[in-house]
C-alpha cells in the first residue's frame, strides 16, 4: 500500500469578482492519519444543523449567509446556477458553500446566488457544518 499523501477533490461553491456564483473543484489533501486512514487537517466548525426537504422542495434564487459545507446524507439535491449550468449531488456527497453575497452589494435575483432543490423520489436530508 502506498503511503503518500493523496487527495480528493472538493466542489467549492464561491462569489466570483463578477458577483456571480461558480463552482470550482480543487484537491483536499489528506496529509493526516494513517495509510489505512488518511485525514484531512482538523478544520475548526462553528456548528451544525440538519435540513429535511420534501419531494417537490425547490428554492428561489438565494446567496448563502454563512459559509458552510453541505452533505447530502439523504436523496438527491441539484444546486443551479445564474449561467444556467447545474450540478447533482447525491448521497455522501457534498461541497463547499461560500456563495456569499459581495460587500456592499444589495441582493440582485438576476445576478447573485444559487437555486436548489430536492431531485427524485426520497426526500432530501442534509447536513450543514458552518465554518468557524
Amino acid at each position: 500500500m502506498s503511503t503518500a499523501p493523496i487527495a480528493l477533490i472538493q466542489t467549492i461553491l464561491y462569489t466570483d469578482t463578477d458577483g456571480r456564483a461558480r463552482f470550482k473543484d480543487q484537491p483536499l489533501a489528506l496529509t493526516e492519519g494513517t495509510p489505512a486512514a488518511q485525514l484531512s487537517p482538523l478544520a475548526a466548525s462553528g456548528g451544525y444543523q440538519f435540513r429535511q426537504s420534501p419531494t417537490g422542495f425547490r428554492s428561489n434564487f438565494h446567496c448563502t449567509t454563512t459559509p458552510q459545507w453541505l452533505v447530502v446524507l439523504q436523496g438527491k439535491m441539484e444546486i443551479g446556477l445564474q449561467d444556467g449550468s447545474s450540478r447533482i449531488f447525491k448521497a455522501g456527497e457534498g461541497f463547499y458553500s461560500n456563495d456569499t453575497l459581495p460587500e456592499g452589494a444589495a441582493f440582485d435575483a438576476t445576478v447573485h446566488g444559487h437555486w436548489s432543490r430536492q431531485v427524485g423520489d426520497a426526500p432530501l436530508v442534509t447536513l450543514f457544518v458552518r465554518s468557524a
